[in-house]
């Protein structure tokens, strides 16, 4: 029961932010995070993330394109827009989301690392 709670967390969370506006200012997860994300793929079509967060560590404001996301390792992560409203979310290990364009910052207040692949359409 606890997995489909989180679950349902991380769908609410994707809910309530979908709306926002993807600000141009923000930049792209692997340029303004370097240290917590790697580009694995980059052509016209696709960017390919992995995120590695490990307890106690954040990123920075940054943005995405149209996402999908696999969390290989899951945990318990802090999310904020970025006008500070955030959301404590327990992601499961082997959840899959998706999630349109949008920005934010993530903190893994955990204590166990997360990991992610995340794949940005670019069109």
């Amino acid at each position: 029961m606890n997995s489909l709670k989180s679950i349902v967390a991380a769908g609410a969370l994707a809910f309530a932010m979908s709306g926002q506006a993807v600000a141009e200012e923000y930049g792209l997860a692997h340029i303004a995070s370097p240290d917590q994300y790697q580009a694995l793929l980059e052509n016209e079509q696709v960017l390919v993330l992995k995120m590695v967060l490990e307890p106690g560590e954040a990123d920075l404001v940054h943005r995405h394109h149209n996402e999908t996301v696999y969390f290989q390792s899951g945990g318990t992560l802090s999310i904020a827009s970025p006008d500070g409203e955030a959301m404590e979310v327990e992601v499961p290990d082997g959840h899959v989301m998706w999630h349109e364009a949008w920005a934010h910052q993530v903190t893994n207040v955990g204590d166990t690392q997360v990991v992610a692949i995340i794949v940005e359409a670019k069109h």
